[in-house]
């Protein structure tokens, strides 16, 4: 009897080892895929796609306001190819800080601190101009003909949540509203929707 019960107690450790490896590794295979938690919250991870123009490094600056574009490659070739949007960006000597692909991945071209010219001519609503330094450019995979996918969304609900963490945000705007005798995008995208996820 008691090799038996010495048995049983060995294969009882024997299952719960092995019922503890499997939770530490879904635990890594979740952090690894970025799943959310049990509170609804993922980590936010970027994929770094430095540019060498379209910005200017700077040494302090007062950032204020977020404002979302749409953008495209309108170059034919895949339009929603990250590599030639930044070509295309080049082109213009124009960038944002952040592109958010149809997937939902955020791809990181100018850090935060420096300025990217993104903004163009453009105005707050408390009549501020010079928007380039004083906000942070987001730009959404989307076309006139589509609208943002429910992954770029939530990646971008994400990202400014995050952002509202580092800075006193004033401002949570389109590129229409900053400029609207010239930019018509975010294309197609539910504004108020968005906003409701805003915290």
């Amino acid at each position: 009897m008691a090799n038996f019960a010495t048995q049983n107690k060995i294969i009882i450790s024997h299952k719960m080892h092995c019922h503890n490896l499997k939770k530490i590794a879904f635990i890594l295979l979740s952090c690894a895929l970025c799943i959310p938690s049990a509170h609804g919250q993922k980590e936010l991870k970027f994929i770094d796609k430095p540019v060498s123009s379209g910005k200017r490094t700077v040494l302090n600056r007062n950032i204020t306001a977020i404002i979302v574009h749409s953008t495209y490659n309108s170059f034919g070739d895949e339009k929603y190819d990250i590599d030639l949007i930044i070509k295309q960006f080049s082109r213009y000597r124009v960038s944002s800080h952040y592109v958010i692909g149809r997937d939902g991945l955020i791809y990181r071209l100018v850090k935060e601190k420096d300025v990217a010219f993104h903004a163009g001519k453009s105005q707050l609503p408390n009549g501020q101009t010079g928007l380039n330094s004083r906000s942070i450019g987001i730009e959404l995979m989307t076309s006139k003909e589509e609208a943002p996918t429910e992954q770029q969304i939530k990646s971008l609900t994400m990202l400014v949540n995050d952002i509202k963490k580092r800075y006193k945000i004033e401002y949570i705007l389109r590129h229409s509203d900053i400029a609207p005798n010239r930019k018509t995008d975010p294309w197609n995208m539910d504004w108020e929707g968005f906003l409701q996820g805003i915290k």
